[in-house]
């Protein structure tokens, strides 16, 4: 076991996975999913140092990297009959853990008669490309596997882990105490350029070279491994140069006839690569409504967010506050929060260059719940009228309240019946962090008593 690995403080999402795996009524296999270097590999081996702590003889315990080299072309099948061998039957769960299933084909029919047949085994896998795995996970193991997205770190949760001063701290739900903005906008600006990775945000060593650790470390062997063996991609380059493209342009409205123009690839290609690069959960879309928060129905244009603004460190260096990107890696920032918290989420634009509204918050019935305005400046905290596109789409959908995002001050007025709340952006993003950390856990909850009530 790795000494170091273990020195860092595990997520707060250990107990709920640990019990997924422990819970003996569950007969599950747990799905671990997300993006590269998260701290999946992490997470397992807190679990595996759990286990051994709690009495579990370490021969009952077998944790297995998938990708490694000596294991290409071996079958699942014939893994786990040596596993058999090395580890024999006996009183009492033994514990299977695969780490980056992805690369193995067909694994979830491999590991289902596990699950179905061998009540004893507490089996855990995982894997970096999440939306192919959890459609594979739901399509051939209906009931057999319990999906746990762990996403990258939500601001509240880099503070936590780093330790740091506490510059504002959670009274109680939802309230907050603000010791000094001068500080938590350092932290923050951190965390924008460094601190959605573990790795990244607590060690001095690999932030002294964020690019080889982003770009080599995660992004390549996406790019060039991950998504070519689970889609056939032969092009590799022409994939390489739309992420880039992508990832240069987070929180910005594009469109494929903009990319394809920019990129020399083929309209419908560039729609296919997208969806490959949201599965492997290097970017998400948002996507147009208008001023009554639908969807257009032959709309073109969609924003395209980076699901880590510390990806964009990685390939084209950190930011300092007052530059002009900055703002756009705020707005991925806070968007990376609430999408991690489950959000609806769109943005509206119509009519004038004005009308337009950053992120907007929908029910499960379409209808607009919220809005959000992010800047990276406090020049609108003692006109918030003057943004005119939030205060046309809140007295447009009669939303009793909204949200406009500042660089370090707080502001609050009434405009036509509608309260606008001006928070700094790093206060909203350590909120909406927090708020996506405890519903995690509260849903988990729910879920495993609905498994096991």
């Amino acid at each position: 076991m790795d000494n170091e690995t273990l020195k860092l403080r595990p997520r707060a999402y250990l107990d709920p996975v640990r019990q997924l795996l422990l819970e003996p009524s569950l007969r599950r296999a747990v799905v671990l999913l997300g993006p590269r270097r998260v701290g999946k590999t992490i997470l397992i081996r807190h679990l595996i140092a759990d286990l051994l702590k709690s009495g579990v003889n370490a021969q009952r315990i077998v944790y297995v990297e998938m990708d490694h080299p000596l294991l290409h072309g071996q079958s699942l099948d014939s893994l786990i009959q040596q596993i058999e061998t090395v580890a024999p039957d006996g009183e009492g769960a033994r514990y299977l853990f695969f780490d980056e299933i992805q690369s193995h084909k067909d694994w979830e029919k491999h590991l289902k008669p596990l699950v179905d047949h061998r009540p004893d085994l507490r089996i855990l896998v995982s894997g970096s490309a999440a939306a192919a795995l959890k459609r594979q996970s739901t399509e051939s193991g209906a009931g057999r596997f319990t999906d746990f997205l762990l996403p990258p770190l939500t601001f509240s949760e880099y503070l936590d882990l780093r330790e740091e001063p506490a510059a504002i701290r959670e009274e109680y739900h939802n309230r907050y105490v603000l010791d000094d903005i001068t500080l938590l906008n350092e932290q923050f600006v951190d965390y924008v350029n460094y601190g959605g990775y573990p790795e990244l945000a607590l060690s001095a060593v690999v932030r002294s070279n964020p690019e080889r650790f982003v770009k080599s470390d995660i992004v390549d062997k996406v790019l060039l491994r991950d998504l070519p063996q689970l889609y056939g991609i032969k092009d590799i380059q022409e994939l390489n140069s739309l992420f880039t493209l992508l990832a240069f342009n987070t929180a910005e409205e594009v469109s494929f006839e903009q990319l394809s123009q920019r990129s020399g690839v083929g309209k419908q290609t560039i729609q296919k690569y997208i969806e490959y690069l949201e599965a492997a959960f290097l970017i998400q879309r948002v996507f147009r409504v208008d001023q009554d928060g639908r969807r257009y129905q032959r709309e073109r244009n969609f924003k395209v967010y980076l699901t880590n603004s510390a990806m964009y460190t990685g390939l084209f260096g950190a930011r300092k506050p007052d530059e002009a990107e900055f703002g756009h890696l705020v707005e991925t920032a806070l968007f990376a929060q609430r999408f991690h918290e489950g959000a609806r989420l769109n943005y509206a634009r119509w009519g004038s260059q004005d009308s337009e509204v950053d992120l907007v918050e929908s029910s499960q019935f379409l209808k607009p719940t919220g809005a959000l305005e992010i800047k990276w400046s406090d020049r609108y905290v003692d006109k918030p009228e003057s943004l005119k596109g939030l205060m046309r789409f809140i007295s447009k959908n009669r939303l009793p309240l909204a949200w406009a995002s500042t660089r370090s001050r707080f502001g609050k007025k009434d405009v036509d019946g509608a309260e606008v709340r001006q928070w700094p952006a790093a206060v909203l993003a350590f909120h909406y962090g927090a708020s996506a950390v405890r519903g995690r856990l509260a849903d988990f909850d729910a879920q495993v008593s609905g498994f096991t009530g």
